[in-house]
């Protein structure tokens, strides 16, 4: 076998919203996250909204009609 060809692990802190979350092995030493269990709506029971803007509309607020119009 091969020596030296997997990448090296690091501690690794899981951040969210400016928090440590957990703390792990990985070959980054951060990663940062937008939702967890801890924020979760269906682990805290709380609703909240992440997209409140679709990727409809928001394609159509960035392109408008001009993409109909390149055909």
């Amino acid at each position: 076998m091969k020596k030296d060809i997997h990448p090296k692990l690091v501690p690794c802190k899981i951040i969210c919203e400016g928090q440590v979350v957990l703390e792990t092995y990985s070959t980054r030493p951060e990663i940062h996250v937008d939702v967890w269990s801890g924020n979760h709506p269906f682990y805290t029971g709380q609703q909240r909204f992440i997209d409140t803007e679709g990727r409809v509309e928001k394609f159509q607020k960035r392109f408008g009609d001009s993409y109909r119009k390149q055909r």
